[in-house]
């Protein structure tokens, strides 16, 4: 299901984790972790692989962390993840483990995506929970950030 045009408050914020995240010269994917039940943000980021010198620094794993950390709970059933681009497979395969409710993501990632492409973890038979998925979220600006990021570094 596409949203393009819609772009809810938690989204600006994960756009703007993801700007940020390009002027340190990381790739720009921001992520907000939001309490649905009371609306609170738990957390939020962009990635940090190159200024952590981590793989797994993704936008996704970081608020995931830190919102398990912040709930004191590894299960994450009350929360909703806003993330500018379509998580990849470990993302994804993390966010099925910390059963997040809903998850909501800005551009489509038919290279390296594994929800709506690629491994397309949540369709598995070994994935255990599958969150509600809406894409297309602030798709356009989402985009513009990455493809902005990738033309300068040609």
């Amino acid at each position: 299901m596409a949203f393009t045009d819609i772009k809810p408050e938690p989204m600006t914020q994960a756009l703007a984790e993801a700007a940020a995240a390009a002027a340190r010269g990381e790739v720009p994917v921001g992520a907000v972790l939001v309490n649905s039940a009371t609306g609170a943000v738990l957390a939020k980021s962009g990635n940090r692989v190159e200024a952590d010198a981590d793989p797994t620094a993704h936008a996704e794993l970081l608020v995931i962390r830190a919102g398990a950390r912040a709930l004191g709970s590894p299960r994450l059933e009350t929360c909703d993840l806003y993330v500018t681009l379509e998580p990849c497979a470990m993302c994804a395969q993390a966010i099925a483990f910390a059963r997040i409710r809903r998850l909501y993501f800005g551009a489509y990632d038919p290279k390296g995506g594994g929800v709506e492409h690629g491994a397309r973890i949540f369709e598995q038979a070994t994935c255990h929970h599958r969150p509600e998925v809406y894409g297309g979220i602030a798709e356009r600006e989402a985009g513009v950030l990455l493809k902005r990021f990738f033309k300068e570094r040609r």
